[in-house]
């Protein structure tokens, strides 16, 4: 597992071992070259939230294409302190933040960060099969997370259905990769809907 394009281009990873289990099922590299050159330019600058993060490579994947900053959560000690060691081996100590949090309990703890971040992507990644995609999806939608025309990229198993619409976040892309599935969500601008 690499860092694909950008800055950090060709830097290993370090990969959960056996003792994670099934705590991580990291995003494969041919998984996320094809939704990063999807997102293409919308990267640059971006504020990135990367949920059920895992072994953080979908964050540092954004922060190496030139994202601003980006915020790591999963609610396992030993995930977090992987993704610190990952984060560390990138070089992006300075632009990323890692939290270990409980994300079965929703997201109300992004309202403590100061200053308040409207996040401009955002990687939903949780365990494949769970009712927690649609309810991050939703705690997304009912915070103050999204900034306008945020994007939001869920991973789940591919044979999941999951909605067109969650609230004003409107599905505008869809792909399948082995067993992964991937839905690009967006934030419409400011009083607009998707366009």
């Amino acid at each position: 597992m690499r860092i694909i394009s950008g800055s950090a281009r060709g830097r290993k990873l370090l990969a959960p071992g056996q003792r994670f289990g099934d705590l991580i099922r990291p995003t494969s590299d041919r998984a996320r070259e094809a939704i990063f050159s999807i997102l293409a330019a919308k990267v640059i600058g971006a504020k990135v939230l990367d949920l059920f993060a895992g072994t953080g490579a979908l964050g540092l994947e954004a922060l190496s294409r030139g994202a601003a900053l980006a915020v790591f959560v999963d609610g396992q000690r030993s995930v977090t302190e992987l993704i610190g060691k990952n984060i560390a081996l990138c070089g992006f100590s300075d632009r990323a933040t890692v939290l270990n949090k409980d994300l079965t309990r929703g997201l109300a703890f992004l309202t403590a960060m100061q200053p308040s971040i409207e996040f401009d992507l955002i990687f939903l990644d949780p365990p494949y099969g769970s009712t927690l995609a649609l309810q991050g999806l939703e705690s997304l939608v009912t915070g103050s997370f999204l900034a306008a025309k945020a994007i939001v990229v869920l991973e789940d198993a591919a044979a999941a259905q999951h909605p067109e619409l969650v609230g004003p976040l409107a599905c505008f892309d869809q792909r399948r990769y082995g067993e992964a599935g991937f839905w690009l969500y967006q934030q419409p601008a400011k009083g607009k809907y998707h366009d």
